[in-house]
């Protein structure tokens, strides 16, 4: 009898021992640490009318009025331990900026991680920095960090979608140096940059100061400690007063941009003949602060170009579609306001717009989020039980439409609305859902969200043999119920698609399901002074099941081990085992053979390690090892997965970087079929060398290398892209990018890798701040 057999006859018999083991865990146990004992109080920010120079140098009669404020704890891997360097911070504002200071000690300057970095591009480094949640409702924040030298990260953290989020990007000002004792920083962050309540009186904020200091561990210091045993982090940071008269000043935002290209195509399997186009864009982005919580943005004719390339993906072997992430900075300005347990909303979707507004915004406990766009294309998910296809309707004008709000209450309860909509001709889709998360006590929680769809299909898809009718609605509806405890979590997961769900404007790519899953993670901790952090186990069961007929698609059983220790090692290996259910699509199969299906039984092996072994270098690999389906030959065949990646950073200006993919699949003949077998070969890199000159400006030499041979099948592709860019960013909306780009490929008849594809190209933007 199989493993999986074993588990599915006992999964009940677990579940209930889980349950208990949430009742016997309920009480807290010896080890724990109770950070409510320590007596913190609350900061009062001081209104000042001499500002400081941001030159990362801290003159005493700069910060003398400042609030002066000591990061005494390590909050990881020490549970609220003294901290081991000592960090000094100070903070104070004029009415219009909020200004920040860090003297960061260090007994070993010369270990101090500094690079001229790109924005978003410090979190390996030493930083420092602080984390704001302006409405004090403990669910969002503002975070602003900044390494030893100055250069900038800045995120959205949403803690009822524990989601922290680096596409967002203000309009600050910051400076950094490396002393003889450690490093300097200062911050300059106007109230312009952020979200809040207009209001004359005080206002209270919840803030958190923190350091990372990264040596064989890497250390996180906090001015307040925290309670592992609350399933949260927002709701633990210490209170700020101040604030007094933050009033609006309808702020504006234009950023007009030109954007120019001049490129050469050809197609080289049947010709040599370049075609050359010649285009120039002009578009302009308007932000309009309508008060201090509410933002209108709207944009015109804009340049929603790729500055930078996705990265190559396995694409053989495959049943979803490839999913691509947002990267366009209209889309990302308050995104997470769009947010819920589902991707209903993922704006890739969005192709080429000639227009777009959004009005994002939060009033008394509850934000709003509207999108309105023109797209010139029309592109979607069709999903199925088994997987999904991009459909991409380029003569289809479309019209997109989307809305979130989300209304708090209690401590860190919500409950949200979520709407879209899409039309174009006769194709329309609408989606309508409910969600709530809710906290029966600082562990415990329950997500739900109901979804429900109508779509009108255009002519040109509509297939009844797919099952793909001229009108289709249906619902959709996932819960979640957890417990997370310093030392235990567990978990059940529910999620039942309907066959015709379709959420047009998001990623949804399977539907035609109902899955269950049940699992759960046991952790221990080093003791202090320990080289080994953190051991922990986990482990779940999972069973789908397709609505339309009652097949059983899959059932899995997995577990891991994770570890923690020396050089910021972390690895995690583990396996399982499944059984899972395919079928040959109708349209693709011999019409005088009966279409293939079957139940496959696979069994895996992986494990992802990485670590610093020096300073300067980093090592990460995901490896996986066993059985694979062959979706195209209906057998299983063996595996071998290796995802290296590689970070080396030989100054402080220059870093080289390598990601690749070596996936092998070998799938044996079956002389009772007659099949003869077939070998997957497919080789990706993804190269990296970025030259940074100073905080602004930046060279980056990039390629991209994707190669794929099906042995039998006498397949073979290659591709190779690469680009040479220059950029130089004043702020995030003020910049200019200079480049070239090649693309080619090597396929029967062609020898060797012949250029389809040649760009030169240049954006310039300013932003004009009133």
């Amino acid at each position: 009898m199989s493993l999986l057999n074993i588990y599915s006859k006992t999964k009940w018999h677990l579940a209930i021992i889980f349950a208990a083991l949430a009742l016997v865990t309920t009480f807290p146990s010896a080890q724990d640490i109770n950070p409510s004992v320590i007596k913190l109080e609350n900061y009062q920010i001081p209104r000042v009318s001499t500002v400081p120079t941001i030159d990362g140098a801290i003159q005493r009669d700069e910060w003398q009025q400042a609030t002066k404020v000591e990061l005494k704890f390590e909050t990881n891997p020490g549970e609220n331990t003294e901290a081991k360097v000592k960090t000094t911070a100070y903070i104070m504002e004029d009415g219009e900026t909020i200004y920040v200071a860090f003297d960061a000690r260090d007994p070993n300057p010369e270990q101090i991680k500094a690079y001229f970095r790109d924005r978003d591009d410090i979190f390996q480094d030493d930083f420092v920095g602080i984390i704001v949640d302006t409405f004090n409702a403990e669910r969002r924040g503002f975070e602003f960090f900044v390494n030893a030298l100055g250069a900038q990260g800045d995120l959205t953290r949403d803690d009822t979608q524990n989601n922290e989020d680096s596409s967002w990007n203000a309009i600050w000002d910051s400076a950094g140096q490396v002393t003889d004792n450690g490093y300097i920083v200062e911050m300059a962050i106007p109230y312009r940059s952020l979200r809040f309540r207009a209001e004359p009186n005080e206002q209270t904020w919840g803030i958190n100061f923190v350091r990372i200091h990264p040596r064989d561990s890497r250390v996180n210091i906090s001015d307040a400690p925290f309670d592992r045993n609350r399933d949260c982090s927002i709701c633990q940071y210490r209170k700020i007063t101040g604030f007094k008269n933050l009033q609006s000043s309808n702020q504006f935002e234009l950023t007009p941009t030109l954007t120019l290209s001049q490129s050469k195509q050809r197609a080289p399997l049947t010709t040599n003949e370049w075609t050359e186009t010649d285009d120039q864009e002009a578009g302009l982005d308007i932000r309009w602060a309508i008060s201090e919580d509410w933002i209108a943005n709207a944009t015109i004719n804009p340049d929603f170009s790729q500055i930078e390339a996705d990265a190559q993906q396995i694409s053989v072997n495959r049943t979803d579609a490839l999913f691509l992430r947002e990267a366009r900075p209209f889309f990302l300005e308050g995104r997470d306001y769009f947010n819920s347990q589902n991707n209903l909303i993922h704006t890739r979707n969005i192709v080429d717009p000639a227009y777009g507004a959004k009005l994002t915004g939060k009033n008394n406990g509850t934000t709003h989020a509207f999108l309105f766009a023109d797209d010139e294309q029309t592109s979607f998910l069709l999903p199925s039980s088994l997987g999904s296809d991009l459909v991409r309707l380029d003569s289809l004008d479309s019209q997109v439409f989307a809305a979130r709000v989300q209304t708090e209450f209690d401590q860190q309860n919500n409950i949200g609305v979520t709407l879209t909509h899409r039309s174009g001709g006769d194709y329309e889709n609408q989606v309508a859902a409910v969600d709530t998360r809710y906290y029966f006590s600082e562990s415990d929680s329950l997500q739900v969200q109901w979804m429900t769809s109508n779509t009108d299909n255009p002519s040109s898809i509509i297939d009844p043999n797919e099952g793909i009718e001229q009108h289709q609605s249906d619902n959709a509806l996932t819960m979640s119920l957890r417990r997370n405890t310093r030392d235990y979590s567990l978990n059940a997961h529910y999620q039942r698609f309907g066959e015709d769900f379709r959420a047009d404007l998001g990623f949804i790519s399977r539907v035609d399901f109902e899955k269950s899953v049940l699992g759960g993670s046991y952790r221990w901790f080093g003791k202090e002074g320990s080289d080994w952090t953190r051991f922990s186990i986990w482990g779940d069961w999972d069973e789908t099941t397709r609505l339309s007929d009652g097949q059983k698609l899959e059932e899995e059983v997995e577990m891991h081990f994770s570890i923690a220790g020396p050089m910021q090692f972390h690895t995690n290996f583990g396996g399982g085992t499944r059984t899972r259910y395919f079928e040959e699509d109708v349209n693709n199969f011999d019409p005088n053979e009966p279409p293939r299906s079957g139940n496959f039984d696979e069994d895996f092996f992986m494990i992802w390690t990485e670590f610093r072994p020096f300073k300067n270098l980093w090592f990460g690999n995901f490896m996986r090892f066993g059985d694979q389906l062959d979706f195209s030959n209906f057998t299983v065949g063996d595996l071998t997965l290796f995802e290296p990646h590689i970070t080396w950073q030989v100054n402080q200006h220059l870093e080289a970087s390598y990601d690749g993919v070596l996936y092998k699949l070998d799938v044996p003949a079956n002389p009772t079929t007659g099949f003869i077998g077939e070998k997957y070969d497919v080789s990706i890199a993804n190269f990296r060398l970025a030259y940074q000159f100073d905080l602004k400006s930046r060279l980056r030499l990039t390629g991209q290398y994707n190669d794929v041979t099906l042995e039998q099948d006498g397949y073979k592709n290659k591709e190779l892209g690469w680009q040479l860019l220059y950029s130089y960013k004043l702020n995030p909306q003020s910049l200019v990018f200079i480049g070239y780009s090649s693309n080619g490929f090597e396929q029967d008849p062609l020898d060797q890798i012949t250029d389809t594809n040649r760009t030169f190209f240049a954006k310039f933007s300013y932003v004009w701040q009133s």
